[in-house]
């Protein structure tokens, strides 16, 4: 049973491997060709496309694991049962239940790989390849000028029994690509919401632990003065300071999560920026989504490539393995574009986050069961 298990292994990692390999080599092609139209602007040119492109190579590993790992599950078992080994297989003793255990043991194996590119080289690659295009495309800005008026974040000083000291919203210019922040205004409120002082700042020095340095410094303060019996005014006070160190809840690593979309996001980073929102009184249902659907990724690699037994119950008067293959691209892209669409559902619904990254791959997981015990009926 042993033997059959390594055969069986083996031919579906290869197949599953053969198929990511093809898919990895036709999106690079069109990543590519979507690079093409920004060779020329600034000091962007091919070797820097090309870069780009092979960068996103870890990414689009992430991305298309469940999908190759369907297709090629499905093209390794209906060779099988073309060739009707498969059915020699289970007149030997090699039933459902060992099938089962082989096809979820190679799903685990391909989850831990696909968890580990996810995880730390898939976010590494993608800042290094945004670093690449934005810093050839326009040196020395990484934002992209997202908006006109530059990036603005919310930021909250609190003390230590937690309790919201200040609120700031903080305006940058620029994030550069060696984590400094070029144009930075920091506009601070007290807990009431009255304005205390604006602070602008040409360049800011990421110091750890927790900290920043500011050089070229304008900082107005806004102080209450009792004039004419017991009304207040402000009065404002302005000073100039060659540098200066600010205190913030704001890393390079929580800006850089603005310059990458979720779905490339590492787990630590979305549950930081999570918590960040939250802490800010923010939104964070589009980030909480993509840290669900992290948390569960590995176990749909496992539930498609269930999905893709049942292909190997049918013979060869069932349909060749052409077509067999074609329906489980079919059902790849299925499960590939329902994953997105419930994910925009749960942000226009308002669901709770756990449900809307778990509804895809549990109705794959209904229907892998359903399948096999269809066959089962059939046979």
């Amino acid at each position: 049973m042993k033997l059959l298990r390594r055969y069986l292994g083996r031919a579906i990692g290869a197949a599953v491997l053969f198929v990511l390999a093809g898919f990895l080599a036709l999106f690079a092609f069109f990543d590519l060709i979507n690079e093409l139209d920004d060779v020329g602007q600034g000091s962007y040119r091919l070797q820097h496309a090309l870069g780009f492109v092979l960068l996103g190579l870890p990414s689009r590993v992430y991305e298309l694991m469940p999908v190759a790992a369907l297709i090629g599950t499905v093209y390794a078992l209906a060779q099988f049962a073309a060739s009707s080994e498969f059915t020699a297989m289970r007149a030997a003793g090699f039933g459902r239940r060992h099938a089962l255990s082989l096809v979820a043991t190679s799903g685990l194996v391909f989850g831990v790989f696909t968890v580990f590119v996810g995880e730390v080289v898939a976010p590494q690659a993608e800042r290094l390849a945004q670093r690449v295009r934005f810093t050839a495309q326009a040196p020395g800005n990484l934002t992209g000028a997202e908006l006109r008026s530059g990036l603005w974040v919310k930021d909250t000083r609190r003390g230590q029994d937690d309790a919201v000291l200040r609120q700031r919203f903080v305006n940058i210019a620029q994030l550069n690509a060696d984590t400094s922040l070029g144009g930075l205004q920091v506009y601070e409120f007290d807990a009431a919401f009255r304005l205390v002082s604006v602070l602008q700042a040409q360049r800011a020095v990421f110091t750890p632990p927790a900290g920043w340095q500011l050089h070229e410094v304008i900082l107005t303060r806004f102080d209450e003065v009792a004039v004419a019996g017991e009304v207040a005014a402000l009065r404002a006070q302005r000073e100039s300071l060659a540098t200066l160190d600010w205190t913030s809840e704001l890393t390079p690593a929580l800006l850089g999560v603005l310059a990458i979309v979720p779905d490339r996001m590492s787990v630590v980073a979305l549950f930081q920026y999570v918590r960040h929102l939250r802490a800010n009184q923010q939104r964070s249902d589009r980030y909480e989504i993509a840290l669900w659907k992290k948390v569960v990724y590995p176990f749909v690699i496992v539930v498609m490539m269930m999905l893709a037994l049942p292909f190997a119950y049918l013979q060869a008067r069932a349909g060749g393995i052409g077509y067999k293959v074609f329906l489980g691209i079919m059902l790849g892209v299925a499960f590939h574009f329902m994953n997105g669409l419930f994910s925009h559902l749960g942000l226009l619904n308002t669901w709770s986050p756990w449900l809307a990254a778990m509804i895809p791959g549990g109705v794959a997981l209904l229907l892998a069961l359903g399948m096999l015990a269809w066959v089962d009926r059939s046979r």
